[in-house]
């Protein structure tokens, strides 16, 4: 079965690591309805953790997510309004609040190996009539076999869509292409697939068209790449080359490179971008959010930012623990003080 193609912008949600989670209401919502204008096919809002992410180890964010999801439905005219769920984070009583704030869609999103967590959270959203995908977390770190079982689960919850997520960018074209591949041998034809991508080795728009070649149909994207690491897959480079390529989508290309260009990129700190130490995320597997919490670790204990990368990595650590970021470090200076 062929679905059409699906383009989900997570500027306001991913993009919000970038940013410490400090978008303003006024950002969102001036945002929100210029992807709408634009015609993307949905966008997602929510802490950069997801529905609740605001805390010591996470980041408090400028609002709670109910303010940034309030008013921002009633303006949209095209989009789906999105949201992403971490269990263990958010709760079904915040799925429900997220509904009744118009929030149509939601993505469950779990650790790579850890679908089975996700049940009650996809039921529940079955339940409130809403559109459903499950979002598997660090997909580097199960091979293609692994990670389509893991979609099974999903899948057998009630998920409508499971993704592919690479959140520390460090899938090559050719494991993106064997984990799509390995989804569909296993995944009922109307079951959609997604793909998320970040751009830690550059690859963020060449894997997200791989994944397109083998059956994925929701594409996820952020304008001018913003989010966590090297950020997202470029929303407006992504939609150019998709148009070149033959693929039609519902987006307006000009109006998308009008709001990277003068919006977002003007709201970055942080320029998100490709260098050393972006490029060290994908290279190491370590999950993009990691990025900020070991750059102030770095500085604070007199450390290569690389070096406690590398040290991530090396540990497989994935998202959660960034609160042992600190002790990574506390290790590495112990070790070049012996």
């Amino acid at each position: 079965m062929n679905h059409k193609i699906y383009i989900q912008d997570v500027t306001l949600r991913d993009g919000m690591h970038p940013l410490r989670h400090q978008y303003t209401k006024q950002q969102i919502k001036y945002i929100a309805i210029a992807l709408d204008k634009a015609k993307v096919d949905a966008l997602e809002i929510a802490h950069g953790d997801g529905l609740t992410g605001g805390s010591f180890n996470y980041g408090f964010g400028a609002h709670t997510d109910w303010d940034w999801l309030e008013g921002v439905a009633e303006h949209l005219t095209h989009s789906k309004l999105t949201t992403l769920l971490i269990p263990g984070i958010g709760t079904i009583d915040d799925l429900k609040k997220a509904r009744d704030l118009g929030v149509e869609s939601v993505r469950v999103a779990t650790h790579c190996t850890e679908a089975d967590i996700s049940a009650q959270h996809i039921e529940a959203a079955r339940n409130l009539e809403m559109d459903v995908s499950g979002f598997l977390m660090m997909s580097h770190m199960n091979d293609a076999k692994g990670l389509s079982e893991q979609a099974k689960l999903m899948e057998d919850y009630g998920a409508h869509c499971v993704y592919v997520t690479d959140s520390a960018g460090a899938l090559l074209m050719n494991e993106v292409r064997d984990r799509i591949k390995a989804f569909k041998d296993v995944l009922k034809p109307e079951t959609e697939i997604g793909i998320h991508c970040h751009h830690n080795l550059s690859l963020g728009v060449a894997n997200t068209i791989v994944a397109l070649e083998e059956g994925a149909n929701r594409l996820d994207a952020s304008l001018a790449g913003m989010g966590a690491g090297a950020g997202n897959c470029p929303l407006e480079v992504l939609v150019a080359v998709l148009h070149k390529s033959g693929v039609e989508t519902n987006s307006d290309l000009f109006q998308l490179m009008d709001l990277a260009d003068d919006v977002i990129r003007p709201l970055q700190t942080r320029p998100v971008q490709v260098d050393r130490e972006t490029l060290s995320l994908g290279y190491a597997g370590v999950y993009s959010s990691f990025l900020l919490h070991s750059e102030r670790a770095a500085e604070k204990y007199g450390l290569d930012t690389r070096t406690i990368l590398n040290e991530l990595g090396e540990r497989k650590m994935v998202g959660g623990q960034e609160d042992m970021i600190i002790d990574v470090a506390l290790d590495l200076v112990s070790v070049l003080k012996s």
